[in-house]
Parts: C-alpha cells; structure tokens; sequence
C-alpha cells in the first residue's frame, strides 16, 4: 500500500484576497502548511545526513514493466532498478487537508479543494463544500493488489539529473494516499503542533489512521492530509519507488524528489520543496547489452542535499 510532507517558515500568510472564491488566496487569518521534502533514499523523520540514508537498493528485475518485482540475479534480470524511500513533511503552521468528491460513480476521477485552518478560532472546515480554496490536483481510484484506494495524483516526483542538468530518468508515480506516518525530527521547533484536545488533535488522529478509502471503489469522498510536525513516506519496497537506470551510462547524477511541483497547493513557503543525493552509477563489466545483464552496477551516495534541487 502506498503512503505517502530547508528552509523553515513559520508566518502565517497574509493577504487581502477572499479565501471563499475558487482558487483564491486566503485571508490573514489563515494558518498554512509547509511541505518540506526530504532527501531521497532518507527513511521517514531523517534530518538528511548521507549516513542516514540507508533506505535504498539496487534491484535487476526480470520484466522491466512490473510496477514492483523481486530482485534477481543479474544474469536473469531484463532492467535494473534504482529503488528508494520517499518522504514528505509538513512543518508549516497548518495542516495539509484535502477533500476530494465526485458526483457520482460515471465519474473516475474526484475534484479536490483544500481546506485551511483559521488562526482566530481554530476551526477546521469539515467538508468538500466548506474547503476554502479550489486546487488543479485529483484523486483516482488505483485497483493494483499493492493499493486499492484512492490516490492524489502528481503530488510528488523524482528523477535522475546529470551533472549537465539534463533530466536522464524520470518516474512512473501515479499517485500517493496522505497521512500522518511519522513525526518530524526538529517536531521541537515547531508551533501549532497539535495537542492533545481540539479540532488539530482530532484531525491528526484521522490522519493517524488514514487509508484514503481503502477497498472502497464506489466512494463518492476522500480524505487526505498531513499534520503539523508529521510526515509521509513511501517505503522503497513500495511499487513504482524506483528509476530504471538499465540504460543510464556511468558517472555522477542528482537523484531528485519534488513535491507540490505545480504549485497547486498553497504553502507558506515553496524553496524546501525539492531535496536532492548526488550520487554515482559504475558498471563494472560494461554496460547492459541488449539481451543480457553482465553485472549490476555500483551505486554510491555522495553527498545529500536537503531543500535543493540540485546537489552535484
């Protein structure tokens, strides 16, 4: 099943605009969230240190369309997979909160608005219709064994870049359920962490819990999100967490994550939205031929760059 928030912003946004408008900015009273993303192949809550980024494999698969796969000698394998955790967090001042709803089942797809917490009273819209701000984003219901519930669509995307900036590999992601899995490391740092009682705790439990209708293919809503001081990750066993690097030549690349790439929801801050590893890819016996795999590569971490898109 998939699951799946430097720099730290703190303020509240504020401007002028109605928030009750479709796709418009919110008031000053409204408290938003941040989405901080973390290095690649960094486990959930990993401040980004290389030695700490652990959560990753090199893994030759024998059929190179398989959203997943066991891994298997090189000499049997057809394609060869650079596979690796993901994680978002959210160290904003307000919760990530998604709804998302369709009018009937002839639908495949559901609309989704965020909603935001209001820093005067603390409420928390409850609803689709009460969701302040219209977004571009959607959600889909993916029927794959591993999944079966409903997935936000182009929330996050990795690629391999090289040293040029030149994009060698991109992903295969079609899509993330959001829900609070982890706390953040510097969570200490942080105001408006939920407490224990209020409308922030309530919604951190259901996010706690999460599974975005899980076996429910008929479901008309969805829910998705991410607290305060919480995080969502992916774990690199998870299918589609890999770049297929069967084909990518020898020499230095910047494996990249970026969430929230469009834009499409609204942040305090969008500078920590890519995090980057610079990392190297040696064949020891050459490279692939076009029936055979001599020899997996060499994958080394170099160095992590957390906050930036690029690292190399």
């Amino acid at each position: 099943m998939l699951k799946k928030f430097a720099v730290l912003a703190l303020v509240a946004l504020s401007v002028t605009a109605s928030a009750t408008a479709p796709g418009a900015a919110p008031g000053p009273d409204y408290l938003l969230p941040d989405l901080r993303q973390a290095p690649p192949g960094c486990a959930g809550g990993s401040t980004g240190e290389l030695l700490q980024c652990t959560a990753w494999d090199v893994c030759p698969v024998i059929d190179p369309a398989a959203p997943n796969g066991r891994c298997v000698a090189p000499s049997v394998a057809k394609a060869v997979r650079l596979r690796f955790t993901s994680s978002e967090e959210n160290i904003g001042d307000g919760p990530l909160l998604l709804y998302g709803r369709r009018d009937s089942t002839k639908q495949e797809t559901m609309t989704v608005r965020q909603a935001l917490r209001t820093g005067t009273d603390g409420s928390i819209p409850g609803s689709y219709p009460a969701a302040q701000r219209a977004t571009g984003a959607f959600t889909y219901y993916e029927p794959a064994l591993a999944h079966q519930h409903w997935h936000l669509m182009n929330f996050e995307h990795f690629a391999l870049v090289s040293q040029q900036g030149k994009t060698v590999v991109t992903d295969r992601k079609n899509g993330f359920c959001l829900g609070d899995r982890f706390r953040v490391h510097d969570i200490g740092r942080l105001s408006h962490v939920p407490g224990a009682t209020g409308p922030d705790a309530q919604l951190a439990e259901t996010l706690r819990d999460n599974m975005c209708r899980h076996h429910e293919p008929t479901a008309l809503d969805v829910l998705e999100g991410i607290s305060v001081g919480a995080g969502d990750d992916y774990k690199y066993t998870v299918d589609f967490q890999w770049l297929d690097i069967t084909n990518v030549p020898a020499g230095t690349y910047d494996l990249v994550n970026t969430v929230n790439a469009d834009r499409t929801l609204l942040e305090t801050n969008y500078r920590n939205n890519s995090s980057a590893i610079a990392l190297s890819i040696a064949w020891p016996l050459g490279m692939p031929g076009r029936d055979s795999i001599a020899a997996a590569p060499v994958v080394t971490f170099l160095r992590s760059c957390p906050g930036q898109p690029r690292c190399t």
